[in-house]
């Protein structure tokens, strides 16, 4: 038997016979446009990297390579925490809880990554998420800072590291 609805507008009556069954369905705010597939690396349709353009190769000794420089750039959780929230949506992360993600620089402060562009943070993981941690990132992070710093490696070679797949700078670790 179909249901009746009536809505009243202004002063209008109007009937409608439904036959099917009326859905109460929600759909989140957002649905997953970024791609989990990458992880331990982010989608990079979503995050291909950007780089501060204040940081050059002939800048890097007065910028990444002094001691406290990413301080100065590094943007306030006042501007990440709100972009966490809506690109764990964007992931479709199951885990909701902004706790167990880090919204990290694809590209690294500590290599002249761009400090507010979106396209350059992402929400990691924090837990193993393809056999990699957010920590084992840092640690790569680290040793690629300290070879550029020290003219061993070009900024160009690591920025494309980081850029294109971090994992292939832990062979750097092993050559310190």
């Amino acid at each position: 038997m179909p249901r009746i609805l009536t809505v009243t507008l202004t002063t209008v009556a109007v009937t409608v016979a439904l036959v099917a069954p009326v859905s109460t369905a929600v759909t989140p705010a957002y649905a997953a446009t970024c791609s989990q597939s990458y992880l331990p690396l982010p989608d990079p349709s979503c995050q291909p990297g950007a780089t501060n353009p204040d940081v050059t190769q002939s800048t890097i000794g007065s910028t990444i390579c002094v001691s406290g420089w990413t301080s100065t750039v590094r943007p306030p959780t006042s501007y990440t925490n709100p972009l966490k929230v809506k690109q764990i949506a964007e992931y479709g992360y199951s885990d909701t809880s902004t706790a167990d993600y880090e919204e990290d620089h694809l590209i690294p402060l500590e290599l002249g990554g761009a400090p507010r562009d979106p396209k350059n943070l992402w929400p990691e993981p924090r837990y193993d998420a393809g056999g990699s941690t957010s920590a084992d990132k840092d640690t790569v992070e680290n040793a690629l800072k300290k070879k550029v710093c020290a003219g061993t490696m070009t900024l160009a070679t690591a920025r494309h590291i980081m850029a294109t797949d971090w994992r292939q700078g832990q062979s750097v670790l092993v050559m310190r």
